[in-house]
């Protein structure tokens, strides 16, 4: 098992990839170990590289830009990379019905399930608090989980900086579609 990763990085310029606005599903190459859902085991994938990393957040800060938030005027924007190497960008959407607003965490899960993806190996999340690094809500943290318990949470600042987290540590003892087959 892999050791727990607690990082802060600052992007320094030149090193983030250009993305064009347009952009919702990019391809990035690396090793990862294929399973089948439900919850993959993720943990002998290879790291996700830097330029993946560099790649997600540009991603999911240009997700962000599209969210539509005009009651809590927060947007959040989400990029999900599976396990084939495509990303997904969400963003939030909230409606005028409360309950009826989704996260973009969630968006970008739905965007990759309903394309056919359910092995993911790291998501990453932009919003624009400078104070606090940005993190999935307790309901998305549980969709997630749908999905698996080892893959990486990239949270971030507008300023660049970035913690990871793997979901086991954002949602420990949690439950999952395994849980069912013990009843």
């Amino acid at each position: 098992m892999r050791e727990s990763c607690f990082l802060i990085h600052r992007l320094q310029k030149g090193q983030v990839l250009q993305i064009p606005v347009s952009v919702t599903m990019a391809q990035v190459q690396y090793d990862c170990s294929r399973g089948n859902h439900p919850n993959v085991s993720n943990s002998t994938a290879s790291p996700v590289g830097h330029k993946q990393i560099q790649l997600l957040l540009n991603v999911c800060k240009e997700a962000k830009k599209s969210a539509y938030c005009p009651y809590s005027h927060f947007p959040v924007g989400a990029a999900l990379l599976t396990c084939d190497g495509k990303i997904f960008s969400g963003c939030n959407v909230e409606n005028a019905c409360y309950p009826l607003g989704i996260c973009a965490e969630r968006t970008a899960i739905q965007k990759a399930v309903s394309e056919g993806y359910v092995n993911f190996r790291a998501m990453a999340i932009a919003s624009n608090t400078e104070d606090d690094f940005i993190v999935p809500c307790g309901a998305c943290r549980q969709v997630m989980r749908e999905f698996s318990r080892d893959w990486d949470i990239y949270m971030t600042k507008p300023d660049g900086t970035y913690i990871v987290k793997t979901l086991q540590e954002l949602l420990p003892l949690s439950f999952g579609p395994e849980d069912l087959k013990k009843f």
